[in-house]
């Protein structure tokens, strides 16, 4: 179970490391499976996948329960409003997969600006460090 875990979490990983580019591929959620992976299978990987730039500048605050940064909140739901709208252009005379596909575009961007909590960039609150 151990080495299916390590896989999945470097899959997961090697998505992640792809979405960060490709606007169509969602970092965080892979991020956070690879997170999830890593810490069930090892925990010197689990501690390396934290210590990297790429979970400190995109999964850090989140975690920590500190939520997301706008320009991580407007990244994501910038990329899921066009998949979205893809879907929809796609979805010609199939009027209840569009009403489904608005409700959970709503659904999602009432999550992001109403749920998640928003934190501050560093150095944008003021402290020093």
């Amino acid at each position: 179970m151990k080495i299916f875990f390590i896989m999945l979490g470097l899959v997961c990983l090697g998505l992640g490391c792809i979405g960060v580019a490709l606007p169509i591929l969602p970092t965080t959620p892979f991020l956070l499976a690879a997170a999830f992976c890593f810490a069930k299978s090892s925990e010197r990987l689990s501690n390396w996948f934290m210590g990297t730039r790429l979970y400190k500048n995109n999964l850090e605050p989140f975690v920590r329960g500190n939520g997301m940064t706008w320009r991580a909140k407007l990244r994501i739901m910038a990329t899921v409003t066009v998949i979205m709208v893809i879907a929809f252009i796609a979805m010609r005379g199939t009027t209840v997969g569009r009403i489904c596909l608005a409700v959970v575009w709503a659904a999602h961007i009432i999550a992001f600006c109403f749920i998640i909590k928003t934190c501050p960039r560093e150095g944008e609150s003021g402290e020093e460090k």
